[in-house]
């Protein structure tokens, strides 16, 4: 194998790497932001984690936020707690960092 055929495994596995991460950090920021969503409800416990669950899952329908925003106000505003949009996706920024610093503490 060539020098460069190594450079390039290291880059593409290095490109795994990080995209492996930043699923992991979006997943778990979205957990997050269920459970704060859940708390606004009124939800604790296993059924915090669950609707956190489904939070989580909701970022499968479409592509970016939108469809995890969407759910949250939803349900906010089902719940009696209605919630504009950029409410959540502030509260979303906040959560990212925290994600993040998770997933890289689990990591090392």
């Amino acid at each position: 194998m060539t020098t460069f055929d190594e450079r390039e495994k290291t880059f593409e596995k290095k490109f795994e790497r990080d995209q492996d991460l930043q699923f992991k950090v979006n997943a778990r920021k979205n957990k997050l932001l269920g459970l704060w969503a859940a708390g606004l409800m009124g939800k604790s416990g296993a059924d915090a984690e669950a609707y956190a669950k489904d939070v989580v899952m909701a970022d499968f329908e479409k592509p970016g936020d939108d469809d995890v925003v969407d759910k949250l106000v939803k349900d906010l505003a089902a719940a009696g707690k209605p919630t504009e949009d950029h409410t959540v996706r502030k509260q979303g920024e906040r959560l990212l960092a925290e994600a993040k610093a998770q997933i890289m503490k689990e990591t090392r």
